[in-house]
């Protein structure tokens, strides 16, 4: 009797951590930055306990005041080993020589904005655009990457000279000093909307956007180290009139979500290799109004925290 109660009971044990290993006992959650047109009223977050179903936390925890239109686009996030977060975002869509950068302790009690004005030293800079930041833990400093024009510096398709955007980058240990501006990347076309990715040591994935007419699509390159050089551009994986791309490690699998604008959609690829992948758009599902943001994995604390 003692016997078949104890096989009982570890019997519902091991489907309770199966459970928990399928739901949101897990201690792990998902973090979604987030923003709506028409961008002024500024952060938000989507939450999600497997990555592929999110719920929107509705309502703004960032209301963005620097920059020429006072907008806040393309929230990128990351958190540092210190437990600090650290955003990045687009400011403007044209005129500005920079991007706003906060942080926090707690997503909610935020520092003061700031301006970071990364291309003063280049007077014809068009736009800076998406900014995504990056944790280095191989050097322990942040990357953040943005794409900007700078006409008539690069050869060009049919793209008009104020939309020939290519990749630049700066790092810093402290956001207090910042390396000068560098060319991040040139692949020979205009690119924005790129995000770096680390499967080990010393092997970096690129997920970019080529931005050239009439492709405007996604495409994948590799390097050796998070600032590059990346080659090996691959071919589009994603359909026409896609971008925003973001990438999350769940399981073999990354997942790499996206807004297919041209299908007025949030979709969603996954891939073990990162040269072929699987439209898994019909397995997760997005809030109504969600745009281009950034995917980490947070305690569910921190989750609890926000939705209080």
């Amino acid at each position: 009797m003692l016997k078949a109660k104890f096989i009982s009971s570890f019997r519902l044990a091991i489907i309770g951590l199966a459970f928990c290993g399928l739901t949101s006992c897990s201690k792990q959650a998902y973090l979604f930055t987030s923003f709506h047109e028409p961008a002024t009223e500024g952060l938000r977050f989507l939450y999600s306990y497997d990555a592929y179903h999110w719920i929107d936390l509705v309502k703004t925890f960032l209301k963005p005041t620097v920059g020429t239109q006072k907008v806040l686009r393309d929230p990128s996030i990351v958190q540092g080993p210190d437990g600090i977060f650290h955003l990045v975002w687009t400011c403007s869509w044209k005129g500005d020589k920079g991007f706003g950068y906060a942080s926090s302790k707690d997503l909610i009690t935020w520092s003061e904005q700031k301006f970071l004005p990364v291309m003063e030293s280049e007077p014809k800079t068009v736009n800076v655009w998406a900014p995504e930041i990056f944790y280095d833990d191989e050097k322990q400093e942040f990357i953040i990457i943005w794409a900007s024009t700078i006409p008539f510096r690069f050869a060009k398709g049919i793209e008009d000279e104020d939309n020939n955007h290519r990749m630049y980058s700066i790092t810093t240990k402290d956001f207090v000093s910042f390396s000068k501006p560098n060319l991040f990347m040139d692949p020979g076309f205009s690119v924005i909307d790129a995000v770096i990715v680390k499967r080990a040591t010393k092997d970096y994935v690129l997920v970019l956007k080529d931005n050239t007419r009439p492709n405007r699509n996604l495409k994948v390159a590799f390097g050796k180290d998070a600032l590059g050089p990346y080659e090996n551009v691959s071919e589009t994986f994603s359909p026409k009139l896609t971008e925003g791309p973001t990438v999350v490690k769940v399981g073999e699998y990354w997942l790499i979500y996206f807004d297919a604008y041209g299908q007025k959609i949030y979709s969603a690829y996954k891939t073990s290799d990162f040269k072929s992948f699987k439209d898994v758009t019909s397995e997760v599902s997005i809030p109504e109004g969600h745009k281009h943001g950034t995917i980490i994995k947070v305690r569910r604390k921190v989750i609890e925290r926000l939705r209080k």
